[in-house]
């Protein structure tokens, strides 16, 4: 059965979701956004799923592909859906085992066994107290899963070390597509269908010897050379391996077993500099000779763009010397620093007797290899950053040769991309002559897609010039299965197609992957299929014009999300905290960007960037602005999180709640005549639950408390040396906690700086942040005019206390007034402890005994000023400072207040923050400079938390 011949009638079918809901205990996804949130992985295609199930058990899997069989509906098992070459999408119901099947079942000396849906991540986290981990190490490692992996056979930067993956597992309990249950390992039970397959190895045997490359990266078609004769002799006739790279189509694994390896706790990194990138490639097969744990390549085109994204540029012009065109990453691994250091010395000699002496970049400092790791795991999204319609396209992408070829190959293979047109980036693993090439094209554009075939055409008629593999990592799936019969000759296209009928006789696993594939440039199966294009009713509020193209560039930036998945990582950064807590795809940066390009291109119906199915997708979105920085393309769901805003009160009008939400600091300015009657919500349990029923607002809640003694503009004094500084009183710390204000003007004078506050119109000077919040952009648009207009009388630095409210005159003003006054005055806006580290102004201050743990604000992360205040701080004589790991603290502005949203902000509190703050001492100081952060810490623990400017004015 062919993956798109299911009939119309069948996608998101009421009676099969019915079904699938009373005969499985998982969760059923057969809305349209959800199909179409499943319908892209990190490849070029679109393929609309039947439907989706996130399966609780294995049992749910056996239920599910019961009813599937007899409904005659393929199944598709998936992951974490990054995929380079369409495996993972397929017109199947989808099975997304990510969010509940990933325990580690057992651990067994040096063999865990695990469900397919834990993160190598998260495996490698949960055995390292047996000091062992499971060494296949693929960049995606915080989220792709073991599933995935497996049937990817991944490999990683490590396997001229550990192998692939079809080398690290050692069984696999199976689920067929007929509903029996076999497991597949060392010493496999001699069934019939056992027989038949060793039957298939030994009659084509010959075949296989002559036709399967001699490479270690040859992931492509299935691994028959496990079925012969020889390899049941010398021991890789695991059977396993069969099911390893064969991309769900053969069955569901329903758990695997996995060899571990020791832990080797030290590790140095060389960076070796090349004036060419021939030369890189000419020296790569001297570099192994050093037995380094991996030799990874950055080129030119990474080193640019790496530059260009903030989160990567200080350790890019770390890890360079000059200007040159290539890097190689030469990594050694040990037990101990003095050998490793050798071997480093011994690089260095090396890149001497090859002509390069001096060009080696050590890094010794564990803090530095991490940040070298976190740019050469970011290496396919960093490329993906370039802005346009051309991107660098993934369909030869991991062609591997031997190391002798390699520089012969690439050379050649740039030759071609000349030809057409073209250039090519180039990194990953040199270590075994499998670089990741990706030529830059236009997917929506006919021509290019006429290209991309000959490309492929003649870039795999080279790689069986020099007896490669066409498929080295990433895969068959659309792109490269039709290219394995021309690889291996028909024979063994015929024995592939064997193994997959004695499996799965009516093709219901991932139907059409690996044999009886599309074309792989059949556009009706691409993302940017010929039909496809801009909804033109939609007019943006904000200023897109730096992603050039339809609807003002909106489009254009949501489709910067390449569907890699890096939003999926649980490490202790921002990004994305609602789907930390959740785990589903829908509460996902990835998934909210794939929701707003498919409204915006028409696919959800009219009207649907207003529509209340986009508005589910946005519900849990925080705009804590972690994917602006951590996103490697910088999708800003933050921002686009406005748009959708301002559609829906378009279109319906604007809630009762978010008006009052954002007429916030109109409110402040005459709660402070009468603060008893503002506060009286929480004296009166009543109020709070009738403000629950009408507003929306938990009566579980404390809100602000209004505040008599609010900070005036005329308390900003000082007779500084050093200059004029401009104080932003925001609204929160203004009105409801005027003392920070005022440790503000105390430190400020202390530090030499005279500080004023201008007013507009007779009054404060506001972001519009809760305007913004709200999707009021009219009315965020004239504050933000007012206050420009204010700033741009002086050229003094405008330094602000509260994250989100500074943040907005750095970035979203660019947004609502684009022009050089928005401009201007991003560069010297700075939050205070930003401005008097980068100044190093602090006076001498007096000892505080005791330990501060902090907490850093979403935005202050965001936008990487989380550091200062932790070193201004560390200037604080006898304290020890302790940054707290955390993502977001839940409340988030007025999020955590809403009664629909409360679980889930304590929730995100609890993932990191809560446990921190209340394991810290009694004695100690809780710190953090956002308001919605301090109020969330008081509200869940007990434990007041201050700002840093008032800690550092203690210390005056």
């Amino acid at each position: 059965m062919n993956a798109i011949t299911i009939p119309k009638s069948k996608i998101g079918d009421s009676r099969l979701a019915a079904r699938l809901s009373r005969e499985t205990e998982g969760e059923v996804l057969f809305s349209a956004p959800d199909r179409g949130r499943y319908s892209t992985d990190a490849s070029i295609y679109q393929i609309e799923p039947v439907g989706v199930l996130v399966p609780k058990t294995a049992a749910d899997v056996e239920a599910a592909m019961a009813i599937c069989r007899e409904e005659g509906i393929p199944i598709l098992a998936r992951g974490g859906g990054t995929s380079q070459c369409g495996q993972t999408v397929n017109r199947a119901l989808v099975l997304d085992c990510s969010k509940y099947l990933r325990r580690v079942l057992s651990v067994e000396g040096d063999t865990a066994r695990v469900e397919p849906g834990i993160t190598l991540g998260a495996l490698n986290e949960a055995i390292k107290g047996t000091k062992q981990f499971f060494p296949v190490d693929p960049s995606t490692w915080q989220r792709c899963t073991i599933g995935g992996m497996a049937g990817n056979n991944s490999c990683g930067g490590k396997s001229i070390r550990y192998g692939l993956m079809a080398d690290n597992v050692r069984a696999i309990d199976a689920i067929l597509a007929d509903g029996s249950r076999h497991i597949f390992g060392e010493n496999a039970p001699n069934t019939d269908l056992v027989a038949r397959l060793h039957a298939l190895g030994e009659r084509e045997a010959a075949e296989i010897a002559e036709k399967f490359p001699h490479q270690l990266r040859r992931v492509g078609g299935y691994n028959l050379d496990a079925l012969t004769p020889d390899a049941r002799a010398n021991g890789r006739g695991n059977l396993s391996r069969l099911l390893v790279g064969s991309e769900g189509t053969l069955a569901f694994s329903a758990a695997l077993d996995l060899k571990l390896w020791p832990i080797k706790p030290r590790k140095v990194v060389g960076i070796c500099q090349f004036p060419t990138f021939r030369r890189a490639m000419e020296a790569s097969r001297h570099l192994v000779t050093l037995d380094p744990e991996a030799v990874e390549l950055v080129d030119r085109t990474m080193i640019d763009l790496g530059r260009s994204i903030p989160i990567y540029r200080a350790t890019i012009d770390q890890m360079v010397i000059g200007e040159p065109d290539s890097l190689l990453i030469v990594e050694f691994h040990g037990q101990e620093d003095g050998p490793l250091l050798q071997q480093l010395d011994r690089l260095e000699e090396m890149m001497g007797d090859l002509g390069l002496p001096g060009q080696v970049v050590r890094a010794v400092d564990g803090g530095f290899q991490a940040a070298i790791a976190e740019v050469r795991e970011a290496g396919l999204n960093i490329m993906m950053s370039m802005k346009g319609d051309g991107k660098p396209v993934s369909f030869i992408e991991d062609c591997a040769v031997g190391l002798d070829d390699l520089a012969d190959y690439t050379e050649r293979l740039n030759d071609v991309f000349a030809k057409h047109g073209t250039k090519g980036t180039w990194y990953a693993h040199a270590s075994v002559g499998c670089l990741h090439v990706r030529p830059v094209l236009n997917m929506k554009d006919g021509e290019d897609v006429r290209k991309m075939r000959e490309i492929a055409e003649e870039c795999f008629e080279l790689v069986r010039e020099y007896k490669g593999s066409h498929s080295g990592e990433h895969g068959d799936g659309i792109v490269r299965s039709e290219f394995n019969e021309p690889m291996f000759g028909s024979k063994i296209a015929r024995a592939f197609e064997a193994v997959k009928d004695e499996f799965d006789p009516n093709a219901l696993l991932n139907p059409g992957r690996v044999v009886r594939p599309p074309k792989m440039d059949d556009r009706s199966l691409f993302r940017y299929a010929p039909e496809y294009q801009a909804d033109v009713s939609v007019k943006p509020v904000l200023d897109w014009s730096a992603w050039p193209g339809p609807q003002g560039g909106l489009l254009s930036a949501v489709e910067m999300c390449n569907n890699n998945g890096t939003c999926r990582k649980f490490d202790a950064n921002v990004m994305c905290p609602s789907y930390r807590v959740t785990r589903d795809e829908q509460h996902l940066t990835r998934g909210r960007a794939n929701t707003l390009r498919l409204a915006l291109s028409g696919q959800l119906g009219p009207d649907a960037l207003a529509s209340p199915q986009v508005g589910e997708a946005m519900s849990l979105c925080v705009s804590c602005k972690g994917c602006k920085r951590e996103c490697p393309t910088g999708v800003d769901m933050a921002k686009m999180k406005i748009e959708h805003l301002a559609a829906r009160n378009a279109k319906h009008g604007i809630p009762l709640k978010d008006r009052l939400v954002a007429a916030l600091p109109t409110m402040a300015r005459y709660a402070r005549f009468a603060p008893w009657l503002a506060n009286i919500c929480d004296s009166v349990p009543l109020l709070a639950r009738l403000s629950e029923r009408f507003l929306g607002l938990s009566a579980k809640r404390s809100l602000p408390r209004f505040r008599r003694d609010v900070f005036r503009d005329e308390e900003a004094r000082g007779d500084g040396w050093k200059g004029e500084v401009i104080l932003f009183g925001d609204t929160f710390n203004r009105y409801f906690e005027p003392e920070n204000l005022r440790a503000a003007v105390r430190v400020l004078s202390a530090s030499g700086y005279r500080v004023t506050a201008p007013k507009a119109e007779g009054r404060p000077l506001c972001c519009g942040r809760t305007y913004l919040a709200a999707g009021m952009v009219d009315q965020a648009r004239a504050e933000a005019r007012r206050t420009l207009e204010a700033l741009s009388k002086s050229d003094a630095p405008v330094l602000g206390l509260e994250p989100s409210c500074l943040m907005t005159l750095r970035d979203e003003f660019a947004a609502l007034l684009p022009g050089k006054e928005a401009e201007a005055l991003s560069k010297r806006a700075f939050l205070i402890t930003e401005f008097l580290e980068a100044k190093d102004a602090l006076p001498a201050l007096k000892p505080v005994s005791g330990a501060a743990h902090i907490h850093g604000h979403c935005h202050q992360k965001a936008f990487g000023a989380f550091p200062a205040a932790v070193k201004a701080l560390k200037r604080v004589p006898g304290m020890e400072v302790k940054p707290i790991q955390s993502s977001c603290c839940g409340m988030a502005g007025a999020f955590g207040y809403e009664a629909k949203n409360f679980e889930t902000s304590v929730a995100m509190a609890e993932l990191s923050l809560l446990p921190a703050v209340r394991a810290a001492g009694a004695g100690d100081v809780i710190v953090a400079d956002g308001t919605s952060c301090r109020h969330q810490i008081q509200d869940l623990s007990g434990r007041e938390a201050i700002h840093s400017i008032r800690l550092l004015d203690r210390a005056l």
